[in-house]
Parts: C-alpha cells; sequence; structure tokens
C-alpha cells in the first residue's frame, strides 16, 4: 500500500480588482476636442478625478493639457483633481467660461 501524499497548497484565487462604472459629461470647447459630450468610464475602484482624466488622455492626448484649467463636479458639486469616484458617479468637466 502506497503512503498517501498531500496535495500540493493551492495558490489562491486570482480577484480582479472591483471596478466602477462613473459616466463622463464633457462641456463646450472640452465636448469639441473629446468629440462627444458624454462617456461612460469604467475605472478601478478607488479612483480619483486625476485617475478618470488620465484614462481619457490616453484616447485624446490634448486632454491632458487642458486639465490644469478646467473645473470638475461630481453629482453636480465641485470638487478638485484629487477627489475619489464611486460607482454611478457622474463626472463633468467644465472649461473655463468667459463673457460680458
Amino acid at each position: 500500500m502506497m503512503a498517501k501524499t498531500k496535495p500540493p497548497p493551492s495558490a489562491p484565487p486570482l480577484v480582479a480588482p472591483a471596478a466602477i462604472s462613473v459616466r463622463v459629461l464633457f462641456f463646450a470647447s472640452v465636448a469639441d476636442l473629446m468629440g462627444e459630450r458624454r462617456r461612460n468610464l469604467r475605472l478601478t475602484a478607488g479612483a480619483t478625478v486625476a485617475d478618470a482624466l488620465r484614462d481619457m488622455a490616453i484616447d485624446v492626448p490634448e486632454l491632458a493639457a487642458r486639465a490644469p484649467h478646467v473645473s470638475f463636479a461630481v453629482n453636480e458639486s465641485f470638487v478638485s483633481a484629487d477627489a475619489p469616484l464611486s460607482n454611478g458617479d457622474e463626472l463633468a468637466v467644465i472649461p473655463p467660461v468667459s463673457g460680458g
């Protein structure tokens, strides 16, 4: 009779980082730059407004140059670029407005 050997320990299952879905709204010249007025974006949980901008700048590199000059709102409240995003949030990217 053969001795029973223990099976090797199994590796812990790989778990993908949680993802969140954010709706992004673009206004005025930013909408022109992006070529659209809205976009749905999937980000890693814990992402910030700055992370969302970095992600979108992959497709539209000119967005990175505009980022210091735009305002952001999450769910209709103005925020800074380090504001965290949550699943289902609405992020608005608003360029400076001038007029008289």
